[in-house]
């Protein structure tokens, strides 16, 4: 793989924040199981969810759940089955307001998970910046690793569409 060929999007981020193995799979465009029941689910939360918004706003490497109008501008909203995996789903979110912040784009942000009937508001600030900045360096660095990092056993590996890469 070639350096040029790789686009940090926001799934790298929410993988990064779990398992960096799966960024390694990911980047090899190794895709996990799609009739996976998680997935589906996901999927269809994320189809029968907030219908009134504009959802699935596609801006080259980021696909953005939802944009709204809020009080001071635009808000654009991550959907989430859970919250149980909550330091991923606010680099992710906090990632598109980076990338839309290069675009010269000032927005503010807001987790949704609709199955707890919850709503958390992200805002970017300089530290969520510095983090995103390492973790798109490091995410790279994984990417272009000539072998997949070892499988590390956590929580997440129960439900994950990528198991049998790891534990065949």
């Amino acid at each position: 793989m070639k350096k040029a060929d790789l686009n940090v999007t926001g799934t790298f981020i929410w993988y990064y924040y779990i398992c960096h193995r799966q960024v390694w799979l990911m980047s090899r465009r190794i895709v996990p199981e799609q009739d996976d029941p998680n997935i589906e689910i996901g999927r269809f939360i994320h189809e029968m969810s907030y219908p009134r918004h504009k959802k699935e706003i596609n801006l080259g490497h980021i696909k953005i759940d939802i944009v709204m109008k809020g009080k001071d501008g635009f808000v654009v909203a991550e959907v989430k089955k859970t919250s149980k995996f909550i330091t991923s789903a606010r680099m992710q979110l906090a990632y598109y307001l980076f990338e839309l912040e290069k675009l010269g784009l000032y927005t503010s942000g807001e987790l949704r998970f609709p199955e707890e009937k919850r709503v958390e508001k992200i805002e970017l600030t300089s530290q969520l910046r510095q983090e995103l900045e390492e973790a798109v360096r490091d995410i790279l660095r994984i990417a272009y690793l000539e072998k997949p990092p070892q499988p590390k056993k956590i929580n997440f590996c129960r439900k994950c569409a990528y198991a049998e890469f790891c534990w065949s």
